[in-house]
């Protein structure tokens, strides 16, 4: 049979690629009709025909040209055809896709299940047969295909395919159903010292997936007993800490004691999500001695190196922070990703505070002057603002930040907020108020906004408008913890209604558990009501879990007064030392007239 005229161009790039690259996969040019020999010509070798004779090369070339025309019906039934006379996967492959593309989920398993059919030991195979009854939310038919990919993985991999389990189902729609699926289809697995951890940890993904926190608190506990040195376990405990399961912290922190001096990647990765976790929980101290560990198991691990010199920057140890910061310099210079792009530009930032804490308005400026992304503009302009008010050029700062291009609402916004953080920080408060109030009226939705327009409030006396605000927050946004906090602090700080204080500082250390600031507050309300003991104890844990200055007031006010007066002095000290220009701690001392 002749070959039709085609014109190429007519096909789409893909399917012409297509063709020409399963013409190559099976042998070569299809074959021809022979032609006699140069008898003068020795060939170097003797050509591989390929198995693809001329009728079932039209055959795949009329079906491209359906789906090229928009025909993927007649375009799938012509390649399914052609798949089951080869038994070709590629060909079963391709008349999946076409089927897929066209968005027709039962022929695309039709063809699965034929080319499975067809070549009943092949993974691949199977693998589409699952992958497309999950497309289809056919979570009912899944069990076998998932046991049968499971069981036909090699012994060296299967503990990989058990582990990747999970992310099949990740939009199964029943999860508990998709659940007791997957714990059917590893129960073979559980016990087996081999696979039982990977198993375990599949099953806690799941549960967890379908919100079974305690259920897959035990599967994390059960993959731990079989393999305390596996991370499976570990990354579900982490999703679990704070989640009222004391054991999940157990887990993780096991977990990095049995891998302790350990540098390998798993380790790190779960050393650093552990960081992070402490972060959030606002327990500083703790996340610190993990980024130590991290810093001098693995010196090279950039993210480490940066959270590390932010928190020093934070309690104040500016030469710490310096090497920090410079050692994740070193690290990431050479690299272009983004995430080191990120990483440099908060370095960057960073240096240029520490050069502005030391008087240093030359170098913080050059500092700034490497930041070169525009969307990293207003923060940076942020910066430089606030060395030109340093320098005693207020106006100078303020028209910096207003000549800031406005791309959309938010960068507005950010204009605003930064102006307004410009004068707050240098005491403008007047101004600032006046600024915050404007740009509030067109923003009544922006809760960060008003509770900004409220502080401010506060610095000028206007305590009833405070309260309004911060009222009309909690009633809109029940779960802003700051608005309780700050209401509750300026009650009991003017000996106001010390119970309503209490109770609304104590929903929002609900809100945010160990935050040491509203811990603070907690304390403070103590001391306020007469509860010194209790006021200790708990101003002690804030401190120790954050040292700053303004909680090194409040403690060592309740130190004077409670007569451990050097105590009291030695907290101060350390207060001035961390913040010497606290309102705060500054307001204390010339109250109780000490010089510490």
């Amino acid at each position: 049979m002749g070959l039709p005229d085609v014109d190429v161009k007519t096909l789409s790039l893909g399917a012409l690629g297509w063709l020409i690259a399963w013409v190559v996969a099976v042998g070569g040019a299809f074959a021809q009709t022979p032609t006699a020999p140069d008898p003068n010509t020795v060939p170097a070798s003797t050509p591989e025909n390929s198995a693809m004779d001329r009728e079932l090369f039209f055959q795949l070339m009329l079906g491209e040209l359906n789906v090229v025309a928009g025909e993927p019906g007649a375009a799938y039934a012509i390649i399914l055809d052609a798949a089951r006379k080869t038994r070709d996967p590629q060909l079963y492959e391709r008349a999946i896709r076409v089927a897929l593309q066209a968005r027709s989920g039962e022929p695309a398993l039709q063809a699965a299940r034929a080319w499975k059919q067809a070549l009943p030991m092949s993974r691949e195979a199977n693998r589409y047969v699952l992958q497309v009854l999950l497309g289809l939310n056919r979570l009912g038919e899944t069990l076998e295909p998932l046991k049968s990919d499971i069981a036909t993985s090699g012994a060296s991999e299967r503990a990989a395919s058990i582990s990747a389990v999970p992310a099949y189902f990740a939009r199964a729609s029943d999860k508990k159903m998709a659940t007791g699926i997957v714990e059917h289809a590893l129960a073979p697995y559980l016990d087996s010292p081999q696979y039982g951890a990977a198993a375990w940890s599949a099953v806690g993904r799941m549960r967890l997936d379908g919100g079974d926190s305690s259920g897959a608190m035990d599967a994390a506990v059960k993959a731990q007993a079989v393999a305390p040195g596996d991370s499976g376990a570990a990354l579900i405990a982490m999703s679990l800490i704070g989640a009222k399961l004391p054991q999940a912290e157990r887990i993780v922190r096991d977990y990095l004691q049995v891998n302790a001096g350990g540098s390998g990647s798993a380790n790190v990765d779960v050393r650093m999500d552990f960081t992070r976790v402490l972060l959030d929980a606002q327990r500083y101290a703790e996340a610190a001695e993990q980024l130590r560990i991290v810093t001098t198991d693995k010196p090279d691990h950039p993210q480490a190196w940066l959270i590390k010199g932010t928190l020093e920057l934070q309690d104040k140890k500016i030469d710490a922070a310096e090497k920090s910061f410079k050692r994740h310099m070193e690290i990431t210079q050479s690299s272009s990703s983004a995430e080191s792009n990120r990483g440099l530009v908060q370095a960057y930032l960073s240096m240029s505070q520490i050069a502005e804490q030391r008087k240093d308005f030359v170098q913080a400026q050059s500092w700034l002057n490497r930041i070169d992304n525009a969307d990293d503009m207003i923060i940076a302009q942020s910066r430089r603002a606030a060395i030109l008010a340093k320098q005693g050029k207020m106006e100078d700062a303020r028209k910096l930040l207003r000549a800031l291009p406005e791309k959309t609402p938010e960068d507005a916004r950010q204009k605003v907020m930064a102006e307004v953080q410009l004068l707050r920080d240098n005491k403008q408060y007047k101004s600032a108020y006046e600024l915050v109030a404007e740009k509030a009226k067109s923003s009544q939705d922006d809760h960060e906004l008003l509770y900004d327009q409220a502080m401010l409030a506060e610095k000028l006396g206007r305590l009833d408008e405070m309260e309004r605000l911060l009222r009309a927050i909690i009633a809109a946004k029940p779960d802003y913890q700051h608005a309780y906090n700050a209401l509750g602090y300026s009650l009991a700080e003017r000996k106001l209604r010390l119970p309503e204080a209490r109770a609304l500082i104590l929903k929002a250390l609900e809100l945010a558990p160990n935050d040491p600031f509203i811990t603070d507050s907690l304390g403070w309300v103590e001391f306020q009501s007469g509860n010194l003991p209790e006021a200790l104890r708990i101003l002690q844990g804030a401190y120790d879990s954050k040292p700053d200055a303004e909680i090194a007031a409040h403690l060592g006010e309740v130190l004077w007064v409670s007569g451990k007066r050097e105590q009291a002095l030695a907290v101060w000290r350390e207060g001035v030392a961390l913040n010497a220009e606290s309102e705060t701690l500054v307001e204390t001392l010339k109250r109780l007239r000490v010089k510490p």
